[in-house]
């Protein structure tokens, strides 16, 4: 209810609001649809920016593991290479490591000056040469026995029995290149370092081709990190390399190792993003060769931190553009809205009959060309009136005097008429009461005032209705009813006694002992209505046809219906037309006469009297 009411008084009849609060929302509408296609436009690169820069990084871990892969693959193929080399190899993964020393001390005296090329120092030198290399194991099958390699400690021969341990087992079953550290073999060597990822590759015999052991080489996976050293930006999200069954080589958040990453299923879906941990953005890049693959995670709240500021800015921006682009026009309009406000004020001024006012606008534009257009109006319209209006109310009141004129000496006529007939019939006591009334009558008739009170005219037709009570004694009865606030209500003389006469000459059957008459004035919708029933004779509906259209034609000599005719056209030409009489009839049964003038300017006037 209070938003209906502030809405009916501020909003309802008020054009300019209605203005204002239309430019308003379209602006909140257009500038926040703009705003959020520009942050949709903006936030989109920046994440395609993130995720390129992810993949760049993405790409130089990949570089450096296919560098690690290389360096495996390039180190046997260097041992192939070198006859001697690979003849060593081959000695050492195909007898006991005692026969292999007694093989490279018989080297070495054949060979005088020229030292044997020992395949154990070439791979220690390997090693040395890579700080990222934290163990080399060099396996042999036939013997099945381990040499390992260790960066902080000595290097150590283990023999892998296969009643005691499953690294036969685990040498012999092909796998991909890169993996994590068996459990077995980091039991065997001690090494539990969980930030490792393992490179290996097969040895064969060069002239048979028949494999007789395996090069395995353990990495150090925080030295992967070393490659995203190089972004020139910060990385957001992490980058693992993972196995084809989800072994963790490297993770750049340390979150994983040691563990099978639990998402394998979310990174082999082609939608750019899953739901891990929560949602987030993945990329993939595979290795074919070496059987591992680098993943790209960049959770979509790490995005939403790099556009933040972006969304606050746009936020800002819009509310400052918001704010200007309606409060400047709003200023503008408002103070259209006063200045049409002052000219509808004035419009009213005028209505209410204030016709010497002006509108004071001194400005160009349309308001003031109105309010100059309407100055000149009412020049116009006080000389119109001046020249037209005034005579017309001056022939009017001319007319009315002539009309009050013609009806006086009808009444006296009719009245006398009474008193004769009355006074033929019998001399009788109640004369002196007729002559009482009918002095009256004749006060109020000869009266200088142009009009008379409801109530006195009410009273004059009392009075006239007494003489024919009093001439027909228990044949006729009258009733006069009328609201206590009508009395004074200022009213034509003789408005109402030709309406009565009209009865008393043309409704009223001698004949019969029940006449009556009752008039009612009372104030409905604000109208007045004088209702004048009686139960005589009635009209017949040709005759009451022919009288309505009388009541409205031009007056001539031979028409009848004088009386009802002057009320009918005094009340219009006082209240204008749609005011005046209606009669109603039935034949046998009787007739209203109602008369109707507006309640309001006789209530105002009579409260000026």
């Amino acid at each position: 209810m209070r938003f209906r009411k502030i809405y009916r008084n501020y909003i309802q009849n008020n054009l300019f609001v209605k203005v204002i609060l239309v430019f308003a929302v379209i602006v909140h509408l257009t500038i926040i649809t703009l705003s959020y296609l520009l942050f949709g436009l903006i936030s989109d690169s920046i994440v395609n920016s993130e995720l390129n820069n992810q993949k760049q990084a993405m790409e130089r871990v990949n570089r450096y593991m296919e560098q690690k892969y290389d360096w495996v693959q390039n180190t046997v193929q260097d041992i192939y290479r070198n006859s001697l080399l690979a003849s060593n190899a081959s000695y050492f993964l195909r007898h006991s490591y005692s026969e292999y020393a007694q093989y490279m001390l018989d080297q070495n005296y054949a060979g005088g000056n020229e030292s044997a090329v020992d395949i154990l120092s070439y791979l220690a030198d390997r090693m040395d040469a890579d700080p990222d290399i934290q163990n080399m194991l060099l396996y042999s099958t036939d013997m099945q026995q381990l040499y390992a390699f260790n960066r902080n400690g000595p290097r150590r021969l283990y023999k892998t029995n296969p009643t005691r341990s499953y690294i036969p087992e685990i040498m012999a079953a092909e796998g991909p290149v890169a993996a994590t550290p068996n459990i077995w073999i980091r039991g065997l060597i001690g090494q539990w370092n969980s930030q490792l990822y393992s490179m290996r590759v097969q040895v064969n015999d060069k002239n048979t081709l028949k494999n007789i052991g395996q090069l395995l080489v353990y990495f150090d996976s925080g030295m992967v990190n070393r490659s995203l050293d190089q972004q020139r930006t910060p990385l957001k999200g992490e980058i693992l390399v993972l196995s084809q069954d989800g072994q963790v080589l490297s993770d750049s958040a340390n979150r994983y190792y040691g563990q099978i990453f639990p998402y394998m299923k979310q990174i082999g879906s082609l939608k750019e993003s899953e739901a891990l941990d929560e949602p987030s953005y993945i990329s993939t890049l595979t290795q074919n060769k070496a059987g591992y693959f680098v993943v790209g995670i960049t959770p979509k709240s790490a995005m939403a931190e790099a556009y933040a500021g972006l969304k606050r800015t746009i936020i800002l921006i819009s509310s400052i553009c918001i704010v200007v682009a309606v409060i400047i026009p709003s200023i503008l309009i408002v103070n259209i809205s006063r200045r049409t406000n002052r000219i509808v004020h004035f419009m009213r001024k005028v209505e209410g009959g204030n016709f010497t006012a002006r509108l004071q606008d001194a400005r160009e534009d349309e308001l003031g060309q109105i309010s100059q257009s309407f100055n000149e109006m009412l020049d116009e319209l006080g000389r119109h009136i001046d020249r037209e209006y005034k005579a017309e109310i001056r022939h009017k009141q001319t007319e009315l005097a002539a009309l009050q004129a013609r009806v006086n000496p009808h009444f006296l006529y009719n009245t006398l008429e009474v008193i004769r007939m009355r006074a033929m019939s019998q001399g009788a006591v109640d004369v002196g009461e007729m002559i009482y009334s009918l002095a009256a009558l004749f006060r109020n008739s000869v009266s200088a005032k142009a009009e008379n009170t409801l109530g006195e005219e009410l009273e004059m037709c009392r009075l006239y209705l007494e003489l024919f009570r009093i001439r027909y004694k228990d044949k006729f009865a009258y009733e006069v009813e009328c609201d206590q606030e009508l009395l004074r209500v200022p009213i034509a003389k003789l408005l109402l006694q030709p309406i009565v006469e009209n009865y008393i000459v043309h409704g009223m059957d001698s004949r019969r002992k029940n006449n009556r008459l009752n008039i009612e004035a009372v104030q409905e919708h604000g109208l007045i209505r004088v209702r004048i029933r009686d139960n005589g004779k009635g009209i017949e509906p040709e005759q009451l046809a022919f009288i309505m259209r009388r009541l409205k034609m031009p007056e001539t000599e031979e028409q009848q219906s004088f009386g009802l005719r002057s009320v009918h056209e005094r009340i219009e030409l006082v209240h204008g037309p749609g005011y005046g009489l209606n009669i109603e009839s039935t034949p046998g049964k009787g007739t209203s006469v109602t008369v109707i003038w507006p309640a309001a300017e006789q209530q105002e006037e009579a409260g000026d009297v």
